[in-house]
């Protein structure tokens, strides 16, 4: 890095425990910036002297997943054994061997580089946004905007010196000194562990205050829990206090149920190559075999057991459902959730968007007495919200789509913002239900002015009257979202608090309309059919709720409002909560109760939500869903995110996991089936025959090759019934499995022997070829019958790719004995009878395989177990993870370096 840039950066860094003691102006000042903010000019070059705003970059790196390769055991075992080879002056075993290393390590590395240029350009398309002053004062007037103009821009692109707006529910972008408030409260839990909201001031803190008392700053990566702000950015990416905890730890992601079951299956594969190994080992130096040749053969037996292209198998397959998913603008955040969102089987999703259009437009205002008119309640309207009077109109940036919905109605344009000013505000939240602001008309008497749900608003006035509330359910009973809005005489005040909320007037109501969507019962529709029961949980009064249900032909299990929900107790809401369609008027805290109960009873859930509310509850989730115009709290709770909100996109994503999830188990029962048939065979054959019946570079020959055909699972065809439920990962099932089909398996290559000894009374070549033929073969072609559960299997139609690759490696498999370097793999040229002995066993095996298989998932279907499920526990700091995941930059800028955890191989 050149010596200037680093000067550059020095001069403008201002740590935060020193900005927390400065005044807002001195702040700014050393800042080199203002009020207004930077201009356009002056952003674009400190990004480039700083860099992004990010913690880390999704980069794919060709060099480290190269070196993942080599960390694999597999792989050292391969080594060692080419190793031995040559030590023992057997140059051409070592040669093969090491030429299916190369090749081992080169499949392995085109694949799973291609998974993370997945993962990458899956990366750049999740985007956070900040709303930012960008003005044309500091540093230079050339390419500024005009002063103070607000625009949204990607969080990467934030630079010290920004002036940033907050509202509730934003997540701080950067280390920040407040510049103004609004009542703000930000909970910063994730950096200091404490679990109440800290009150914030941008008043100035003495010296040597503890990061948690620094009261005049905020920090990144923790949220607004109430309230507003104005800050100026002090530090961004690995220099803010959250960026270097990240840094810290490094990558380290949680778990997911999917990579769980891959180490639970490794696992299973360990035992089983340690003990087969071990024994074939013992009994070749009892029959008094050479100790070095022992120990080769013992490696070679060990490494064809084991699936080497399963991590390539499973990234290929991650890869490719997520160019699909991609496609259908579907965004997942790690690669592995996918599966998990296959394994959903409950959605619990707002109606907003979903069911909904999610384009709320304002239909009219209906004042509730012959003093107020309509244009009097709009305007009440207008004012009770966050938004500058004067900007409002202008840009919708960070307003809510109600208060958007009433600056872009027709009624708005006659709003002259010069005629008020407001004095106080007390912002939305999401306890209180409503906003409430204090102004003054043309020099006039103050007046307090509410607008939020109605029953939390006529609840702050005089009694409601039959025609009020008459009028009221009128509006509910049509499906219309409305609003209240109340006022009253606040003469002399110059400040708000909650306890003025009382002893007031109501006006009248504000009248929404969010249409439902055309294709919301066909939606509905398709993820019945994929075994998914989805429930609705709003913020919205019940009646209207019910009314859009009825409108898109959801058939209601009952409904439960927030006051229900309160009164239950948590094994009564469990058993209510199944049952029950609708959540009406719930806080945040209901939702994640009902998410927590959901699982409890034994449901894989999906949360899908958008809005500040809905993050606890994403958090509570197996599976979190949000859309990429979410706010910035509930896209950082998601593990998926959906580019546009419909629950059609949403099924399309459960289908391709689950899709995904067939595939890689296909993949597992033909490993492990065909893998132990074959080792044992060998193994049983070492000890009987008076040669090997295989040499270890054969072995590990025929092992690649049978991996390289099964390369092309991944994007095989899945039969529909495989579909319509979830699958689990059950190691108790692939054993069973693996100690049918494996033995099946042997009983073939023992008849081979048979023939190769008693019929064509073969030398050591001749058996080596004939079996590594047979072998070839019968592994293959055996995945068009496991492939599926349907019998035949001809009434299942694989993909064009897994023919030609399973027909293509069969090819090479009988090609090889015959071809000009037979000779130094170690084979001798086979009579023509044995080929048509082969087709003949081939035909034998395919029908008995379908025969056990009948009889295997017959019998397991019985055996289902009965005892209770598991709920699936998130680890404590998977938070951390998700929140680092949203400070990472695009892939075409630079981060601070960091340790790279890296990936398992099994």
């Amino acid at each position: 890095m050149p010596e200037l840039n680093v000067r550059k950066r020095t001069s403008l860094q201002l740590p935060i425990a020193e900005a927390a003691g400065l005044s807002a102006e001195q702040v700014l000042a050393q800042l080199g910036s203002g009020p207004e903010g930077l201009s356009e000019k002056e952003a674009a070059r400190r990004l480039a002297d700083f860099g992004p705003n990010a913690v880390r970059t999704h980069r794919a790196k060709g060099w480290a997943v190269l070196g993942r390769q080599f960390a694999s055991p597999i792989l050292i075992l391969l080594l060692i054994t080419a190793g031995l080879s040559l030590f023992l002056g057997d140059a051409t075993n070592s040669i093969v061997i090491g030429v299916i290393l190369l090749v081992s390590v080169g499949l392995g590395f085109t694949n799973e580089f291609r998974a993370e240029r997945a993962s990458e350009a899956l990366h750049s398309r999740v985007t956070h946004r900040a709303v930012v002053l960008r003005g044309g004062t500091p540093g230079g007037t050339g390419g500024g905007t005009p002063a103070g103009t607000t625009r949204e821009v990607d969080v990467t692109a934030l630079v010290p010196g920004d002036v940033v707006h907050l509202s509730l529910g934003a997540i701080i972008p950067a280390d920040m000194r407040l510049l103004g408030t609004k009542n703000l409260l930000c909970d910063e839990s994730i950096l200091t562990g404490e679990s109440l909201p800290a009150a914030k001031d941008p008043a100035p803190v003495p010296a040597g205050a503890s990061l948690g008392d620094l009261a005049s700053c905020v920090f990144m990566g923790t949220v607004i829990q109430s309230g507003g702000c104005t800050g100026v950015v002090v530090a961004t990416g690995g220099r803010a206090e959250f960026g270097r905890i990240a840094l810290g730890l490094g990558e380290r992601q949680p778990q997911t149920e999917f990579q769980l079951g891959l180490k639970r299956f490794s696992f299973l594969l360990l035992q089983v190559a340690v003990v087969l190994t071990t024994l074939i080992f013992i009994a070749n130096l009892v029959l008094q075999r050479p100790l070095l040749e022992s120990l080769m053969f013992s490696l070679a037996i060990a490494v064809g057991i084991t699936p080497q292209l399963l991590p390539a198998v499973v990234s290929t397959s991650l890869a490719t459902g997520t160019r699909q998913l991609a496609r259908r603008k579907v965004l997942v955040k790690r690669l592995v959730c996918i599966e998990d969102l296959g394994d959903m089987d409950i959605l619990v999703t707002d109606k907003t968007g979903t069911l909904t259009e999610g384009r709320i437009s304002f239909t009219g205002a209906l004042p509730v007495t012959p003093e107020t008119s309509d244009g009097g309640v709009l305007t009440l309207g207008l004012l009770a919200t966050e938004a500058d009077y004067s900007e409002a109109r202008l840009s919708s940036a960070g307003q809510n789509p109600l208060d958007a919905a009433l600056w872009e109605s027709s009624g708005a344009a006659g709003f002259d913002p010069a005629r008020f000013e407001r004095l106080d505000l007390i912002d939305f939240d999401h306890q209180r239900r409503r906003t409430t602001v204090l102004v003054r008309e043309a020099g006039g008497p103050a007046r307090l002015v509410t607008k939020g749900a109605p029953e939390d608003v006529l609840a702050l006035c005089g009694p409601t009257t039959p025609a009020v509330q008459a009028m009221l359910d009128e509006q509910f009973d049509a499906g219309s979202r409305v609003v209240a809005v109340a006022t009253r005489s606040a003469a002399g005040k110059v400040q708000l608090a909650p306890e003025d909320e009382h002893d007031l007037v109501l006006a009248g109501f504000l009248i929404f309309l969010d249409r439902p969507k055309a294709n919301a019962k066909a939606s509905l529709d398709e993820l019945e059919t994929l075994g998914i029961s989805v429930k609705i949980a709003t913020g919205d009064n019940a009646k209207v709720a019910e009314r859009v249900c009825a409108e898109v032909g959801v058939i209601s299990g009952g409904t439960l409002t927030g006051a229900d929900i309160d009164a239950l107790s948590d094994d009564e809401l469990a058993g209510s909560a199944r049952t029950a369609t609708i959540f009406a008027r719930v806080s945040p805290e209901q939702k994640a109760r009902i998410i927590v109960l959901l699982r409890r009873s034994g449901g894989s859930v999906g949360f899908m939500g958008d809005g500040v509310n809905d993050a606890l509850a994403l958090h509570k989730a197996d599976i979190g869903i949000s859309v990429d115009s979410a706010t910035d709290v509930a896209k950082d709770a998601a593990d998926v995110v959906l580019l546009d909100k419909d629950l059609a996109v949403l099924a399309e994503g459960v289908r391709e996991g689950r899709r995904i999830f067939a595939n890689t188990i296909k993949y597992v029962l033909m490993g492990t089936s065909s893998n132990f048939g074959n080792m044992f065979s060998a193994a049983t054959a070492s000890v009987v025959l008076s040669f090997l019946p295989m040499l270890p570079g054969q072995i590990l020959l025929n092992n690649v090759l049978y991996d390289s055909g099964q390369l092309a699972i991944p994007g095989d065809r899945v039969d529909k019934e495989q579909l319509r439920a979830p699958s689990h990962w059950n190691i108790a099932f692939i054993r069973r499995f693996m100690f049918l089909f494996g033995p099946i398996s042997s009983v073939f290559d023992f008849a081979t022997f048979a023939l190769m000894l008693f019929v064509f009374d073969a030398v050591p070549g001749e058996f080596r070829a004939g079996w590594f033929i047979e072998s070839i073969a019968t592994q293959t072609l055996i995945i068009f019958a496991i492939r599926t559960r349907r019998v035949p299997f001809l009434r299942s139609r694989p993909s064009a790719g897994l023919i030609g690759a399973s027909l293509g490696v069969v090819a090479l498999g009988i090609f090889l004995p015959l071809s000009p370097v037979a000779a130094v793999l170690g084979f001798d040229p086979l009579p023509v009878p044995f080929f048509l002995a082969l087709l003949g066993m081939i035909v034998v095996y395919l029908v008995l395989v379908e025969f056990a298989k009948a009889w295997f998932f017959a019998r397991d279907a019985q055996q289902l177990p009965a005892g209770p499920i598991l709920v699936r526990r998130r680890p404590e700091n998977h938070h951390i993870a998700r929140r680092a995941f949203r400070f990472s930059a695009p892939v075409a800028v630079v981060a601070p370096r960091h340790r790279r955890r890296p990936r398992t191989r099994l």
